[in-house]
Formats: structure tokens, sequence, C-alpha cells
């Protein structure tokens, strides 16, 4: 036996010099350069590598802490985790942030420069990705014991680029320089089965002739605050399960040779391929599989470690949905426990209902993730028909309680068979979670009132809410040092653990001097925004002006083409009263538009061809700016977010979820103008209505207006401002070289307005022009983001997760931690 002793690593020394020690030797001895060849990236991989020793212990602590403690863990399953830069994150929960910088400075290495060009993760899309790299941040925290699971895709969703005015997608190949973050697990490697057939044995189901692909794990550790803790985010990547044929490489046939490889490789290669062909959509499903199976393989391998049989498997394992992406875990659970391990089928059930929790992320039927049966059953036969037998376990129980109501077993099977028969994934995920949750307390009511009504009314004791939170360590501390350094001053830096203790802000809403630094500290990210702004787009524009930020995914609900009527309307205002005393606004969008999602992508042109108007009219001056800020993205909202001074959430009443957006804008002091939506209704209600700016149709009257047969051109013809704008932009005023360009645009506003965008136009107009009577009024504005910062110690990510851990996953925080 080795000496235990050996084992008990010292951890590295943290002063300037042990630092800068350590970043001589890893130069060396990890990334294999000297000072004098070392390039920039030599110099940041070294730092990656002495930073990432310095979480090892307490990662190591973590995973071994809930080994011994045989304690129940989460599985967090999702297809995105947007995590952002690493370094910097890590840096700050060390406590070395200071230290490190000057070690850097020693050695000649500009610090700065090095966090500039960290490769970011493209391993997410949006709110979705941003929300489940937050939750692993508190989990690390919060002392939890779980892990993330998901994907590692060699290129992200695409890097977005705008080429006269119009998206272009590009490679986001993250990973071409390496990332040394992560460590490779070859150890921890899972077959995953395709095609092939089914094949009764006596009573035995039996997959056969399969295509096989390998799933490799690579790890990286996110620290917690004060590295507490450190938890696992494990990704899967894909290999073939045979290598080259090398009967047609000496054949000369080259492509032949590897194509079978390559074919095999593809399912980790992109995140979300284009789902409007047929291969597309084939992919996805491949890759939504790929990362359950492997997931599963490797959750059942750590508790066989432990235990001989299946009894305590729930008491032991939790494993969560986010979205539906990951709904085909459930039949694949349900055939590891068959196949491979032999339980009978009402035990396995039964360990899949008591596992299994889900979280519903859209209220929106098209957004609601179905497949085609035969796509399944050509794909994964074996699954399909244990849906199938899942389906009529469930149906004989919706027969047994409600035997007349026929109806209802169409509404809630889990086959749709209208037209081409699919299987609905939401459906699938809430009747094998014991707990299904929605996201904010207006998206979980709906939720239970209209998709999941039938379920709510069988099951009331499943349905849920838990409203989303996001990380402050990153969203305020690491984003916005300048205002962390004024709350610093105020209430000390504990609040990074405890946002609650925002609150005590309050009482400084009407401190002059407070009020001061609250303004400078904005002005100095505005400056620096101003600057990112010029290097992007090479557009001047006065940081003073009312920066007025619209930074989300390009989308119709989200409306960005309402606040696109708005500048519009603006600008030809400006034009006929240019000596009023218009508030200067430099209006800022950023996001991006789904490859496939047409009109998004026309949005994104018509906000550059506005752009490109009122930019160059001398007219404007300062009085009116419109910048897109290309390839979103988490390091850009990094600086985008605490410059804003105005924050746009104005999606139709009952289409957002949530939003975490809202709440990073507002945690930052950006006032929100907004519907009564999502998360926004409960922000309002913890800032303070007159702090907020709130417009707008409400979710009934939305619905109710929907079904009285709406009628948009009643509201064109009513409403000069509102019928002008429409009218430029369908003749082409901003688009002179192709007039027609936004013809069908605003035929669709006229004919349809399915986002009722053209209802509320007036309503945030006058809105619009509160935001200019307030900032007007410094002192008075300065006081109403005070109390949106005082007022968001409720929307910490930190306090989500805590609700999910004691009343959904039922896990407690590892002892020691």
């Amino acid at each position: 036996m080795p000496d235990a002793d050996l084992f008990q690593i010292e951890p590295p020394g943290n002063t300037v010099e042990d630092l800068r020690h350590a970043i001589a030797d890893r130069l060396v001895y990890a990334v294999g350069k000297d000072r004098p060849s070392a390039t920039q990236r030599d110099w940041l991989f070294a730092v990656f590598h002495v930073v990432r020793d310095r979480i090892m212990n307490p990662w190591r602590e973590s995973l071994a802490s809930a080994d011994a403690q045989n304690a129940k863990r989460v599985y967090y399953l999702s297809m995105e985790f947007l995590t952002g830069r690493a370094l910097t994150n890590a840096i700050l929960s060390a406590g070395i942030f200071e230290p490190l910088k000057e070690a850097c400075a020693l050695l000649g290495v500009d610090f700065d420069a090095l966090i500039d060009i960290e490769p970011e993760p493209g391993l997410g899309n949006g709110g979705l990705g941003r929300l489940a790299a937050c939750f692993l941040d508190s989990m690390a925290t919060l002392g939890l014991p779980g892990m993330g699971y998901g994907i590692r895709y060699e290129y992200g969703m695409f890097a977005q680029r705008i080429e006269l005015g119009q998206q272009v997608e590009e490679p986001d190949y993250w990973l071409v320089n390496g990332y040394p973050w992560e460590l490779m697990r070859p150890e921890f490697s899972y077959t995953i089965r395709y095609g092939g057939h089914l094949v009764l044995k006596g009573e035995k189901c039996v997959w056969e002739d399969t295509n096989d692909v390998i799933a490799t794990a690579y790890d990286t550790g996110v620290p917690g605050h004060e590295m507490r803790s450190v938890v696992t985010l494990r990704l899967w990547s894909a290999r073939a399960s045979g290598g080259v044929n090398l009967d047609a490489f000496n054949r000369g046939d080259y492509i032949q040779a590897v194509e079978d490889k390559n074919h095999s490789e593809n399912v980790s290669r992109v995140l979300y391929p284009d789902d409007r062909t047929d291969h597309g959509r084939e992919l996805r499903l491949r890759q939504e599989y790929f990362f359950v199976s492997a997931s599963l393989q490797d959750i059942l391998r750590r508790h066989i470690k432990k235990h001989s049989d299946f009894v305590q498997l729930a008491d032991r394992v939790a494993i969560h949905l986010n979205d539906t992406h990951p709904a085909l875990a459930v039949p694949e659970l349900m055939r590891l426990l068959l196949d491979e391990h032999k339980v009978e089928w009402e035990e396995a059930w039964t360990l899949c209902t008591q596992i299994f929790s889900y979280t519903n992320h859209t209220l929106m039927e098209e957004a609601l993730e179905t497949w085609p049966i035969e796509l399944i059953n050509r794909v994964l036969p074996r699954h399909m028909r244990l849906i199938y037998d899942i389906n009529a376990h469930f149906l004989a129980e919706v027969h047994h309680r409600f035997p007349h109501d026929h109806a209802l077993f169409r509404r809630t099977s889990l086959i749709e068979e209208r037209g081409v028969r699919r299987v609905r994934m939401a459906h699938l995920s809430v009747v094998a979670s014991h707990k299904v949750n929605g996201v904010s307390a207006l998206h979980s009511q709906l939720m239970v009132d209209t998709i999941f009504s039938d379920f709510a009314q069988m099951y009331p004791e499943r349905f849920c809410n838990k409203t989303n939170g996001i990380t402050p360590r990153r969203w305020l501390s690491q984003a916005n040092p300048s205002l962390s350094a004024v709350i610093d001053r105020h209430i000390g830096p504990t609040w990074r653990g405890d946002l609650d203790q925002l609150a005590q802000l309050r009482p400084l809403v009407d401190d002059t001097q407070f009020q001061e630094s609250v303004r400078d500290a904005k002005q100095h990210n505005k400056q620096r925004l101003t600057e990112l702004i010029a290097r992007s787009t090479g557009i001047q524009v006065n940081p003073t002006s009312l920066f007025d930020v619209q930074a989300k995914r390009i989308h119709e609900y989200k409306r960005q083409l309402l606040n696109v009527l708005h500048v519009i309307t603006r600008y030809h205002l400006i034009l006929a009263q240019p000596q009023a005393p218009w508030v200067p606004r430099t209006v800022i969008f950023g996001g991006k538009a789904a490859s496939a999602y047409d009109m998004a992508k026309l949005i994104i042109r018509l906000i550059h061809d506005v752009a490109r108007v009122v930019n160059a009219d001398p007219l404007m001056g300062d009085r009116l700016k419109v910048v897109f800020l290309p390839n979103y993205r988490v390091s850009l909202a990094e600086v985008i977010i605490p410059g804003a001074d105005l924050s746009e959430q104005i999606s139709t009443a009952g289409t957002e979820a949530s939003g975490t957006g809202n709440m990073k804008f507002a945690l930052n002091g950006a006032l929100t103008i907004g519907t009564w939506d999502g998360a926004n209704i409960e922000m309002a209600e913890h800032v303070g209505l007159e702090h907020f700016f709130i417009f707008g149709h409400r979710t009934e009257q939305v619905a109710e207006l929907r079904g009285q047969g709406y009628a948009p051109r009643s509201y064109y013809e009513t409403n000069f401002d509102l019928s002008n704008a429409i009218d430029r932009l369908a003749e082409g005023a901003f688009s002179p070289e192709e007039p027609d360009r936004y013809r069908h645009l605003t035929q669709v506003l006229l004919d349809s307005d399915y986002y009722q965008l053209l209802p509320d136009y007036a309503a945030y107009v006058a809105c619009q022009e509160r935001v200019d009577e307030l900032y007007r009024q410094p002192a008075a504005w300065t006081r109403s983001a005070i109390h949106n910062i005082a007022g968001m110690g409720a929307f910490t990510s930190d306090r989500t997760i805590r609700e999910y851990a004691s009343e959904i996953w039922r896990i407690q925080a590892l002892d020691g931690q």
C-alpha cells in the first residue's frame, strides 16, 4: 500500500513571489516555452495552469467529501452551458486577483491583454446556457454535491459577423488553440448506440446491429465564491468507434477512408445544427441522445461503485432536465435499468418518477420540442418502443381515473396523432418527473393554466415555481468593479455571498455623496462601452447620452422591432423639431438570430439600415445614434450591461418565461422599460413600481384581443406617428437601393402582428417620454438606479438553487463546505 501521506498535497502559495515563480515554472514545464520565445498565448496558458493548480485541492476535496459522505447528488443535464471566460472568475474566487496581476507585471506580461485573448467557450446560445452557468456557480458557492453534464461542442453556435448590414455566420472554433482549463478523462468513455433493429428473444427485447459512437469526458472545475467548493462540469466529445478505413485508404480513396469516422464525430461538432433539413434534424436528435446516454451511463457507473443494486438509486441521485432537450434521458434510464441491469419494468419506472425533475422554459407551442416517430424509430428504435410502453402505462392511469374523457387521452398522450405522428417531449418530461417548475411566478401560473393544464389537474403537487436568478460574482463583482468598489465602501464586501445585503443601500438613496459615487461608476462604465462601440463599429457616440440597450437573442416575441419603430418615430420627431430640448440618446442593440430564422435576420438588417440613415443625418448630431454590436456573447455582455442606463425588456406579455438579462441590467443600476411579463413583474415588486417603466397590455388583455379577432390595421389607421413609421419602412426610406426590402415585414405587421406590437406602440412611445423626463433629473434618475440595485437581492441564483435543493432535488450541502 502506498503511504497515504504522499497524497496529502500541500496547497500552492499565493504571494506575489509564489505566483511569479509558478507562472515561470508552468511556462517551461506545462507550455514548453522559455521567456524569450513566449507569445501572449503561451503566457496566457501558463497563467491558466497556475490558476487551475489553485482550484485542484478544493476540487479534489469537494469530490472526496461527496464520496465519503455518500451524499445524494444532483446531475444537471443541459444542452447549453454558456460559462463565459473562466480565468477572471477563478482568480476572483481564489482571492488572488491583485497578487497575480502584480506577478505578471514583474514578468513583463500585460495581464489585461491576457484576459482579452482568453478563448470563450462556445457552449451555448443565450439565456438557457447562461442560466445553467449561473446555477453551477451557485451550487459550488453553496457547497452542494452536484455536476453539470453537456456536450463539448467543437464549434459554438456561430460567430456573428455583419456584412452590408446582414448577419453572416462563421464557425466559432473556440478550441483552435486548445483550452487548458479542461482535463480530458479518457477513462470515462461510453458507447452510444444508434440505428439497428429490435429482436424479440422470448420476452426480452434486444437491440442489435447498431452503429456506435464513443463519448469521452472532458472536465472543467467551476469554483464557488471564496473557493468554498468546486463542482464539475463534464462535457462529452464524440469519437468514432472505429478508425480510418485502411482498405479504402490504401486504394487511394482518402475521402471514403475517413467518411465514417467524420460522420460519427459530427455529433459533437456544432451547437444546434440547422434543422430546416432532414439531415440537420437527425443530427440534433443524435446530439440530444448522445449526451444523455453518456451522462446516464456515467451516473449509474458511479452508483454501482457503492451499491450492489438500485434500491437506493432515488435516495442518491437526482437528475434535472433543463428544458426538453435532455428528455431522452427518460427512456434511456429505462433502457439501462431494464436491458443492462435487469430491473423489473414497474420498479424501473417508479425509480424514474422519483429521480427526474424538469424545468419548462417556454409557453409557446412552436417552441415545445416534438420529434417525428419515424425519425426516432429509425435512429433510436429501442427508445421508441420504450416511449410507447411509457405512454401505455400513463394512459392506463388516465383511463382508470377519467374513464369517459376520451378527449383527455388525446390531449395528454405522449404521441401527437394529428398529421405526422410525433412524440411530445414536454409531455414525456412531465409524466416522468416528480417536480415540474416554471421560472417566474407569472410563467409558472400560465404553465399550469395553459400548456400543462390537464397534467396540473391530474398531478397538482408536481407543479411549482422557481424564479430564475443570476450569480452576483460574475454579473456585478467581475463585470462591474467600479460599482462593486462603491458598494464595498458602504456595506462591505460580503454581499457577494449574500445578495440580500444590498438592501442596506436603501437608506443611502438620498445621500448626495453616495449618488455621486454611483453616477461616477456608471459614467466610467459608459466610457468603457463608448470605446468598445468605437472599436467594434467605428461609430462615435456621446458617453453622456442616455444609453438605451436591448441586448438579447433576436426573436419576434422579444420585439426588437417595436424598439426600431420607436427609433424611427423619434427620428421623425427630431427632424420636425430639431431645436426642441431632446435628451441625447444612444440606442444599442446586440444579439444573434438563429441561422434558420429569416425574420429575425431581416430585423438585424433593418436595425443596420435605420442606423445608417439616422447616424448619417447631420440634424441628428448627438440627439440620436443607433448602434448594433456584433457577436453578442458573455464577454461583450460584461461591458454592455454595466454601461446601460435603460434596459429594454419589452416582450409581448405572456411570452417571456423569465429573463435573466433583465436582472443583470437592474443589478448594475439600469432602469427597466418593460411589459408586465416574466420576472419583470417580481423585479418591479421588489424594486418599487415607481422605479420601473411599465407599459403595454398585460397577459389577459393580449389573450382577450387575440380571442376577439385582433385587427392590427385599426391601430395603424388611428395613430399618425405609427402609420408614418410603417409607411416610411414600406416605401424604402431606409433602404433606397431596394425599396421593397421591408414591404413583407410591414405587411406582416398590418395583416397579423401576432406579437401585438401595434397595440403597445402608443404606450411604449409615451413611456419613453417618461424616461426622457426622468433622465433630465440626474439626482432622481440615480435615486431610482440605487433602488434597482438595492432591490435585487432576491434575484441571486444562490436563492434559486437553495430552493431547488430543498424543494425539488432534496439534497444538502456537504459537511464542512
